[in-house]
């Protein structure tokens, strides 16, 4: 069975910067005392040279071996020149290998025993290392010559291996402290490294990272939404399958990534948003006859601009999702208005029956029914298409449920549009106007809603909701057709801005007159043919 160590990251990178830098220092250190051990007996050889043919040209010694001057003057010469040299032992030898001088006096005289002094009694200079009296040296042997030139002796410059060793551990401790220090600056550096990389992975190990990219390829992939990114020169840089498919459908088949976001989607003006940092949010676009609504954000990196993304889809497939779900609000709030009013009859009957008055029970029911009839047989005839017509009767039912009255005109009437789309048109409009105007009625006295809907010649059908209401004040009347203004709270000032949107879809035109506390009307003139308008 093999135990797999799954180590973090950082210890990781901080063994294996330790390894490489012991491995380093261990390599170095071998080549460095190596070299280092060649190189101190190359310069005590070439030393022991020097000082040995320096003495063999000295008068005293010439003058010595060729009997002028005593051995005690020879011995006393030499031991000054060796002090001075700084060397082990400096030997004068005769040609018949008698030490004339010596640091140990009691060898004097004596046959030098070394066995290595062979050449230089030929005539010839040469370095050996051999054991003698002191112990084992390095020696550079010199022959001396007469002032006619005859060979009378030899200089002998030795200096102990010990002593060498003694220099190349002296350095070697040098070095493993070197060597020491270095995997010290390696280890810390190699944390340092460590926690940096770390700090740059956002704490993360590198599995975790590719889960994480896994998991944000398959988000970009699935997202509904078209997403595109570019860098600071608008190159693009990712973009996902939704982007690619509506890339396709505006007519570019080729794989844009690299590409400039002007070749693909020129109306896309990023240089501005990248040198400016301003977001555009909820924006239309055409390309090719594809209408889409981008928001387009810069990328922030150390508070630097470093690119943009952008989201967007078709508008049309937004345009009906908007729709669908607009129409189900608006037919399940009057679903709901119904049923609740529905209810509170069925318990009123529940009632009388449980209370077996059968004659109240009767009047009742005839008398709800004849509200009933009245009501659908009133709107019936003025709006000829039952969606609508079922629409407001679920709203007249919500306005009784707040304590208020809806009320269409006579002379309203609605034909049957030869549109769909239009249906679900007049549902947003007229669902937002009369929620809108039951809201104003909260804390009036009089409470009306009045509905009046009316074609002329040119196929425009006019909208007019006119309630007794608070009033709109003067001041946020163009304010409350934005986009999330309300005065209501949070969550609201959505229901005049898709008034509005759907207005200009279909070239319509609204006015709204109001008065503080005096009520408010909107006027609405729309085509029943259903034109958008052109992007």
């Amino acid at each position: 069975m093999k135990l797999k160590l799954n180590l973090p990251l950082r210890y990781k990178i901080t063994f294996l910067v330790c390894g490489v830098s012991i491995l380093c220092l261990l390599v170095t250190n071998y080549f460095i005392q190596r070299n280092f051990q060649q190189t101190i007996i190359a310069n005590i050889g070439e030393k022991a040279k020097v000082v040995s043919k320096t003495a063999a040209l000295s008068p005293v010694f010439v003058d010595g071996l060729s009997g002028k001057v005593s051995d005690p003057t020879i011995q006393q010469y030499a031991e000054k020149m060796r002090k001075a040299a700084n060397v082990p032992f400096l030997v004068v030898l005769d040609m018949n290998g008698i030490r004339k001088s010596h640091p140990l006096p009691s060898k004097i005289g004596k046959k030098y025993a070394g066995g290595d002094a062979g050449e230089v009694f030929k005539g010839h200079e040469h370095m050996s290392i051999a054991k003698g009296t002191l112990g084992k040296s390095l020696r550079y042997f010199t022959p001396v010559y007469s002032r006619d030139g005859k060979q009378i002796g030899a200089i002998l410059v030795g200096v102990l291996v010990d002593d060498v060793e003694r220099q190349v551990a002296k350095s070697t401790r040098v070095i493993l402290f070197s060597m020491l220090l270095g995997i010290i600056v390696g280890l810390i550096s190699a944390i340092v490294l460590a926690n940096k990389v770390k700090k740059i992975l956002f704490g993360m190990e590198p599995a975790e990272i590719a889960h994480q990219l896994e998991q944000r390829s398959a988000i970009l992939e699935y997202a509904r939404e078209g997403i595109i990114a570019v860098d600071q020169s608008l190159r693009i840089t990712l973009l996902n399958m939704e982007a690619s498919r509506l890339i396709k459908l505006m007519g570019i088949y080729n794989d844009p990534i690299g590409m400039e976001i002007g070749q693909v989607m020129p109306q896309f003006q990023l240089s501005s948003l990248i040198s400016g940092g301003e977001k555009l949010l909820d924006k239309e676009y055409s390309f090719r006859g594809l209408v889409i609504v981008a928001n387009i954000v810069p990328i922030y990196v150390n508070k630097q601009i470093t690119g943009a993304v952008a989201t967007f889809r078709d508008k049309t497939e937004i345009k009906q999702l908007a729709e669908q779900l607009t129409g189900a609000r608006e037919y399940a709030e009057a679903l709901r208005a119904q049923t609740h009013e529905f209810m509170n009859k069925l318990h009123v009957i529940q009632g009388l029956v449980t209370m077996k008055i059968y004659d109240k029970l009767t009047d009742y029911v005839k008398q709800i029914s004849h509200s009933f009839q009245t009501e659908v047989g009133y709107l019936s005839k003025r709006i000829k298409d039952p969606v609508i017509a079922g629409f407001i009767i679920g709203k007249a039912s919500y306005a009784r449920e707040n304590g208020a009255q809806l009320k269409v005109t006579e002379n309203s009437y609605i034909p049957k549009p030869n549109n769909n789309d239009v249906i679900q048109d007049l549902v947003t409009i007229l669902g937002n106007l009369i929620d809108n105007a039951i809201d104003s009625l909260q804390g009036c006295k009089e409470k009306k809603v009045e509905v009046e809907v009316c074609p002329d010649e040119n196929n425009q059908l006019s909208i007019i909701v006119s309630d007794t209401g608070m009033g709109i004040n003067r001041e946020i009347q163009e304010q409350v057709l934005e986009k999330g203004f309300s005065t209501k709270g949070d969550n609201r000032g959505i229901g005049l801005y898709l008034v509005f949107e759907t207005i200009k879809k279909l070239n319509g035109k609204m006015t709204i007159s109001s008065e503080h506390q005096q009520g408010t009307t909107i006027h609405i003139t729309i085509s029943l043919e259903g034109k958008e308008q052109e992007l």
